[in-house]
């Protein structure tokens, strides 16, 4: 729960003295940002996304974590829908943003500008190789690499498209096989 008075911008230690809780509250530079949890429809998303990119993590000996507290700097910690990481330790409560080879995130019409636009930079400043777009709208699959800072447009897959990686990890994703039944 978050308390309601609270004076100046929030520190790290106070971010993570508030303990685990049912909304996704990140922390942008001393601001909480807070979101409810995720619908069904985007739970489902990311678990079927994660199960296709598992076995090609594990080949690479990387691990993919769903909704996981990323250390991007002090005082920026952000919850990725998935991210794609190098060994960390498992009992910290905080993964570094520098073990983050891929981050994922699964836009909502809420929060679409905030996944495109302010986490894109965030991601790209704290210098994550890969960022994947889940668009709700379209249930296209965007796939970015870090080129000089930003991020680049390496693949798209659209309904009834394959996206097939080969970096970070090797899989192949049809973006409709993500979606619920209808």
């Amino acid at each position: 729960m978050i308390p309601t008075a609270h004076h100046g911008p929030w520190t790290e230690e106070e971010y993570l003295a508030l303990g685990e809780d049912n909304d996704r509250i990140e922390l942008f530079d001393g601001d909480l940002h807070v979101t409810a949890s995720p619908s069904p429809w985007h739970q489902r998303v990311c678990r079927k996304l994660a199960t296709s990119l598992e076995e090609g993590a594990e080949d690479r000996g990387l691990h993919v974590h769903w909704a996981v507290n990323l250390r991007l700097k002090p005082s920026r910690i952000v919850i990725p829908d998935l991210a794609i990481t190098t060994v960390i330790d498992f009992d910290e409560r905080v993964v570094p943003g520098s073990s983050a080879v891929l981050v994922c995130e699964v836009t909502s019409p809420s929060n679409a500008a905030t996944d495109k636009v302010l986490k894109m930079h965030y991601y790209a400043e704290a210098g994550i190789p890969w960022y994947l777009i889940v668009e709700h709208n379209t249930f296209a699959l965007r796939l970015f690499r870090l080129q000089g800072g930003t991020y680049v447009e390496r693949h798209t897959a659209e309904p009834g498209e394959v996206l097939r990686l080969i970096e970070p990890v090797t899989a192949e994703i049809r973006p409709e096989s993500l979606l619920p039944p209808r």
